[in-house]
């Protein structure tokens, strides 16, 4: 559907799935847990492909990686089957189990809502060394690959991306999917948010462990919808791809496609009943691509976008020097915090995770500006008076709103969760969608919910790196537009991440 149709598509949906107080009040949704889904795809019959379980570690500061766009030096690293290998276990792997209730948990590398994990990765390459030419499926619970076609696909892909000509050459395609029930199962219509925020964190930890491994990386969120999904071999209604990201280079795809048969693959069913939410589904048809030229003309739009300026604002500092822990080990400690202390932590440390949040990602809906401005509620930050804050578009000074205590007020904005009021700060990706939707169409929200989700998961790696915590939570959306107006006013929440000192836990 073009980016021109009308956006009312995108708008019905933010309005039937924001939380209010009158929507939660209608009660919480019962959770079947004889239903409960399968945290992983699997494919009955085919066989593994075990990925390499070394590679070399980077030596270059992982928060430098998170900080860096990818685009202020050159990237000339290589791609081989251990570098893949690297990337998906920073972004999407199993990093450990646990036995919680009675069940084996699977905790991997990026935060995700409800530790339900229903984003699936797909890589289309050329030959590699360690890796033959095809389109796989990578499964994070035995950290292997799985072959769904032979040969070189990367001419269809790119074909279906409209690619720029500067990433024909890159010899690996990632492919991000979701199934939608995966997670709907506790969170119902407002998975379709979900599903870019948990993209989004993964592509936070992807972007820095590409950055880090100087793998040249781009992410791209306009195709044509129906041809990616048939080339993976998804239906695009229960699993659809979401975003593409081409790895490395030098290796120039080939100029004519390949025949694509349909894939008839048998897979394991998430669970023995899975509902469909029509609002999902009508969202995403809304906001598909149809052809090259539409996905060339919504790139178009992106060119329209500008950066809201912020004005007479505060400089918030920066570490001077950041600590040198690679971003393996920073990947490593990072989890949801599940109870701040109410304890300041340093400006410094807080401007360092606020320019993560804003630093520029490598993608095409970022042509001119980022779709998202941050929002500050800052309870204890030394050296800054707590209140509510602007940031400007880069992170590095903040205007302030409204000065006083507002911890009582964060708690109740964030649904009622103390997380909100303990933490230090609590910063709010929010999207001018009057400004997005006309240039960007229905896709558009697309782009904003996942550039919400890579800034959340960016304050994750920046405040595990730095020593704190970090969650990202939930929202009445109409009451955090209303609390940060007017300068927020038309705003649309797409993200919120509190950060701080984590509480000590009780001796048992």
């Amino acid at each position: 559907m073009s980016q021109n149709t009308a956006v009312t598509a995108a708008w019905h949906y933010h309005r039937v799935t924001s939380h209010s107080w009158e929507s939660v009040r209608k009660g919480p949704h019962t959770l079947d847990w004889s239903n409960y889904p399968r945290p992983f795809k699997i494919y009955r019959d085919l066989p593994a492909l075990p990925l390499p379980q070394t590679w070399s570690r980077s030596t270059r500061p992982g928060l430098a990686a998170v900080l860096d766009s990818g685009e202020t030096s050159p990237l000339r690293g290589k791609v081989d089957a251990a570098a893949l290998a690297r990337i998906l276990y920073l972004s999407a792997g199993v990093m450990r189990w646990r036995d919680l209730g009675g069940m084996r948990v699977p905790f991997r590398a990026a935060a995700c809502t409800g530790n339900l994990h229903h984003i699936d990765t797909y890589v289309v390459c050329a030959h590699v060394p360690g890796l033959d030419a095809g389109v796989y499926h990578f499964g994070p619970h035995d950290f292997a690959l799985r072959c769904l076609r032979r040969g070189d696909f990367r001419g269809n892909l790119c074909a279906a991306a409209a690619a720029p000509e500067e990433f024909r050459d890159a010899p690996v395609w990632l492919v991000f999917t979701s199934t939608f029930w995966r997670n709907a199962w506790k969170y119902r219509a407002r998975t379709y948010r979900h599903a870019f925020w948990d993209c989004g964190t993964i592509l936070a930890n992807l972007l820095a462990a590409a950055t880090s491994g100087e793998i040249r990386h781009r992410l791209l969120v306009g195709f044509v919808d129906d041809d990616v999904n048939h080339l993976i071999g998804v239906d695009g209604r229960r699993e659809a791809a979401l975003a593409l990201v081409a790895l490395g280079s030098g290796v120039p795809a080939p100029t004519r496609r390949e025949e694509v048969p349909a894939l008839q693959l048998a897979v394991e069913p998430s669970s023995p009943r899975e509902i469909e939410y029509p609002e999902i589904v009508a969202m995403h048809r809304a906001s598909a691509l149809s052809d090259a030229d539409e996905v060339r003309a919504w790139r178009r739009g992106a060119r329209n976008i500008s950066a809201g300026a912020v004005a007479a604002a505060t400089f918030l500092p920066a570490l001077p020097q950041l600590p040198s822990a690679p971003i393996e080990d920073v990947i490593a400690k990072r989890g949801s915090t599940r109870q701040f202390a109410r304890e300041p932590i340093r400006a410094d440390v807080f401007g360092t995770i606020l320019r993560a949040a804003c630093t520029r990602v490598p993608a095409e809906f970022q042509a001119q500006a980022r779709l998202t401005s941050a929002y500050v509620i800052a309870h204890a930050v030394q050296g800054l008076e707590a209140g509510t804050y602007a940031s400007t578009a880069d992170g590095s000074r903040l205007l302030p709103l409204a000065r006083g205590n507002f911890r009582h007020e964060a708690g109740a904005l964030a649904l009622g969760q103390a997380l909100a009021a303990d933490a230090a700060a609590n910063v709010y990706m929010l999207a001018d969608l009057h400004t997005i939707l006309p240039a960007l169409g229905n896709r558009g929200y697309r782009a904003a919910q996942l550039e919400g989700g890579i800034a959340g998961g960016r304050m994750y790696l920046a405040a595990f790196a730095l020593g704190i915590g970090a969650t990202g939570l939930t929202f009445f959306d109409d009451d955090v537009t209303a609390f940060f107006s007017p300068h927020a006013a038309g705003k649309s929440v797409m993200f919120l991440t509190a950060v701080g000192k984590p509480a000590k836990r009780s001796a048992r």
